[in-house]
């Protein structure tokens, strides 16, 4: 019976943490996007603002809810955002989330698809490497790694596409797709392929080199001598031993990746014209469209917060050690309290 009751309770708690990350995170936009300098109004009306009298000016504020003090504003738009209306996109003249619908699907796609190949070659690369330690091809690898990391992104693109885009007409430079080619599979992999390869180059050295170098720490443990001692070779010990107790700490990385892999998709959706939510927020930032911006930042937040929330409870689970310091903490917490 406690046990079930501290589950109840560990679950209200990382509920409640949900809900006050996404309402921190939805004030802190909402009021430092009006704060920016430049008008909304220009957005939506375009250059028949310049003709506008101060009191239509003041009207079309009204109508379109950007009148009146920032927090009535913010209390206006969150009691609709609980009903599912997350308002008009300025710029587009239709709703928000009509908008950014069938652009979340791209950027899941090009954004999964990159993160898992990311880490599978990351991983692959950590043990590579660490079962080849300071050979030459480990030093190789080191010095070819730190060279691609420190590759701007962008340049890189651009580079991508004069060569296989523009000289080698191999692969397509911009889009999801061709037109009248969005259920083609092949179409679609064809055009993801160089978005894929700048992201993949940007971010597979820097997580490859932290699971190395974790590995390796593990590697140079009594332990290891011990199994060593007993005859076992070291492929079996890096697999069934280190590469286990390293595991957490890989899935710990994963988790805080999530926000650096998705701000590496939206410069390749930039660098691509890939249709997806990270272009979209750079043009509702550029045309300070409130409530597209509002909805792209908090599908963002809610990809990352519960990503690390979902990555914090599969370390408790792979890492047992992890619960014991919780609960020790939820002790002390509540001894304290009483």
């Amino acid at each position: 019976m406690n046990k079930k009751v501290t589950v109840i309770k560990k679950i209200t708690r990382k509920i409640l943490g949900f809900i006050l990350a996404i309402f921190i995170l939805s004030v802190g936009v909402f009021y430092i996007a009006r704060l920016a300098p430049g008008d909304p109004l220009q957005s939506y009306y375009g250059d028949a603002v310049e003709s506008m009298t101060t009191a239509e000016l003041d009207a079309a504020r009204v109508r379109l809810g950007l009148d009146g003090p920032i927090y009535l504003q913010y209390i206006k738009w969150i009691g609709n955002a609980l009903q599912g209306d997350f308002g008009l996109s300025l710029k587009y003249k239709t709703p928000a989330m009509e908008v950014v619908s069938p652009l979340i699907g791209n950027t899941l796609l090009l954004g999964g698809t990159a993160y898992i190949l990311v880490f599978a070659l990351a991983t692959l690369l950590a043990l590579f490497c660490g079962m080849n330690e300071d050979t030459l091809v480990d030093r190789i690898i080191c010095k070819v790694g730190t060279a691609a990391y420190y590759i701007p992104p962008f340049w890189l693109g651009v580079v991508l596409v004069l060569i296989f885009s523009i000289n080698l007409r191999w692969l397509p430079s911009s889009g999801a797709y061709d037109i009248g080619k969005s259920g083609d599979i092949l179409n679609q992999i064809q055009h993801m392929i160089l978005p894929l390869v700048v992201m993949i180059l940007s971010h597979l050295w820097y997580y490859a080199y932290m699971i190395r170098n974790k590995l390796l720490d593990e590697i140079r443990k009594d332990y290891v001598l011990l199994a060593k001692s007993k005859g076992c070779n070291k492929a079996e010990i890096v697999f069934k031993h280190c590469f286990r107790n390293v595991a957490p700490t890989v899935v710990s990385i994963m988790a805080i990746s999530i926000p650096h892999v998705l701000s590496g998709t939206y410069i390749a959706e930039s660098v691509f014209n890939y249709p997806g939510i990270g272009a979209l927020a750079v043009v509702s930032a550029k045309y300070h469209d409130y409530n597209l911006l509002m909805l792209v930042v908090l599908i963002t937040g809610l990809l990352v917060i519960s990503s690390s929330m979902i990555a914090q409870s599969v370390n408790e689970v792979i890492d047992p050690r992890m619960r014991l310091r919780e609960g020790q903490a939820c002790r002390m917490t509540e001894s304290s309290l009483s």
